[in-house]
């Protein structure tokens, strides 16, 4: 996540789904070798079964599962607070901060430690580095040799000189992960006529993709348009059906049946809200409070929203032109201010990455 920005253009998707064969679904880590993953950069992350990582590669167009070994419970998952984090980065990896980036945060839901996905260096030639936090707020480095490890290639992925308005797609070529039941959903962009899309990869890795085509209105656009990416989105069962919930730049909120995403299939998904335009989501949490489910998005513009989905089920779609704001409402949570990421911690609170005036700090919050 962290992406440049983009003109806002929101999108037809592809689904490439793969059917795991009975023999390997039995054991999450079947696909995994002893090895060192060839990572190009470290990108969008998310967790799976048994402490196992699954790395999005940007640049080198390909999806890691990285086992951390990190599989020991924790009784009760304590806070993560560490101020000034990039210069803490930068001492650990002997560097300068200016020369520190952190990409993503996903917080291990076993264990309740923190991974952080970074570049050390600026450009193409970055090199990738995974960090890893617990409570007491040391940094340590997730050492890449000699590790348990699958990659799945990326197919028709942006070359690496293709760009548009002078930002490199490839970088675009993964945005966000979420594993769900099974599978890792990859959002990114492809090289084809309809860029933006969405893989489904079924985990352990396999071969033989097919696709399906969705296509979402863009309201503040007026139309549907074929070449941004999904940013952010989450998993979200609505009367029992699976979900995807997923915003884009500008920002549509659409709500995507998982049950229709079959190969050959044309789905449309369906936006039920526009929250607002000149805005990148950046990431999102779905959580539970009060007996009500709410998405917690952060946005480049926007602020954090607290969106009530009671609604989602019913929600009018929205197929016409709109001014700025429609659909499903929101709340701005003004204590949260320049949030960059953030991930479920425990039941009721939250690790997010803020900004604090050029600063970056890992802070637990409270769930609004």
């Amino acid at each position: 996540m962290m992406m440049p920005k983009i003109r806002c253009a929101c999108t037809v998707l592809a689904l490439l789904a793969i059917l795991v064969s009975p023999a390997l679904a039995a054991d999450p880590s079947a696909s995994l070798k002893m090895g060192t993953p060839d990572l190009k950069s470290a990108g969008p992350l998310t967790f799976g079964p048994d402490g196992i990582l699954f790395v999005g590669d940007t640049q080198g167009a390909a999806l890691f599962a990285i086992d951390t070994g990190d599989r020991t419970a924790a009784a009760m998952k304590g806070a993560i607070d560490v101020d000034d984090l990039g210069a803490k980065i930068a001492a650990l990896l002997g560097t300068d901060a200016k020369q520190v980036m952190v990409n993503d945060v996903a917080v291990n839901p076993i264990s309740g430690k923190a991974y952080l996905s970074v570049s050390r260096g600026r450009g193409p030639g970055a090199a990738p580095v995974l960090l890893r936090v617990g409570g007491n707020g040391k940094l340590e480095e997730v050492s890449l040799e000699n590790v348990r490890f699958a990659k799945a290639e990326i197919p028709n992925a942006p070359g690496p000189q293709q760009q548009a308005k002078g930002q490199p797609l490839r970088n675009q070529s993964i945005t966000d992960l979420a594993y769900v039941d099974g599978r890792v959903f990859l959002a990114g962009l492809s090289n084809e006529e309809f860029a933006s899309r969405l893989l489904a990869i079924p985990f352990p890795f396999t071969d033989g993709i097919d696709g399906a085509a969705i296509e979402i209105y863009h309201g503040s656009h007026g139309r549907f348009e074929t070449r941004s990416p999904v940013r952010t989105f989450v998993a979200y069962q609505i009367k029992g059906e699976p979900y995807l919930l997923a915003a884009y730049t500008c920002t549509p909120l659409v709500k995507l049946p998982v049950s229709e995403l079959k190969a050959g299939a044309h789905v449309k998904g369906t936006t039920i809200a526009e929250l607002g335009n000149r805005n990148n989501p950046l990431d999102m949490v779905v959580y539970h409070k009060d007996g009500k489910d709410y998405l917690l998005m952060a946005n480049s513009s926007r602020g954090v929203m607290k969106i009530n989905t009671d609604g989602a089920d019913s929600a009018a779609p929205i197929t016409s032109p709109v001014r700025d704001r429609q659909g499903l409402p929101y709340q701005t949570i003004e204590e949260l201010k320049n949030v960059l990421q953030l991930d479920l911690l425990d039941k009721g609170h939250a690790l997010v990455l803020r900004d604090n005036n050029g600063s970056l700090n890992l802070e637990t919050v409270t769930l609004p």
